[in-house]
């Protein structure tokens, strides 16, 4: 069984398009896309394991520059 989420993303100023292209080359991250409003990105991921998801953000999601907030919603 895997897990999903979507992982709701803030962004510093200017950073938006390389955030969401450095979200959407990671192999775990199925989809990547702009919104409008307090998330500036939204990220769908799918890991095996909740602790796979737990690395996934916290040691490469929330590594890519411009990235301000996380927020991780599993499904």
């Amino acid at each position: 069984m895997s897990v999903e989420a979507y992982i709701l993303i803030q962004a510093e100023a200017g950073e938006l398009e390389n955030v969401v292209n450095a979200c959407a080359s990671n192999p775990s991250i199925s989809q990547a896309q702009a919104l409008s409003g307090p998330y500036d990105v939204i990220a769908h991921a799918t890991t095996e394991t909740l602790d796979d998801l737990n690395r996934l953000v916290l040691k490469q999601i929330q590594q890519i520059p411009g990235i301000t907030r996380t927020l991780t919603c599993p499904v």
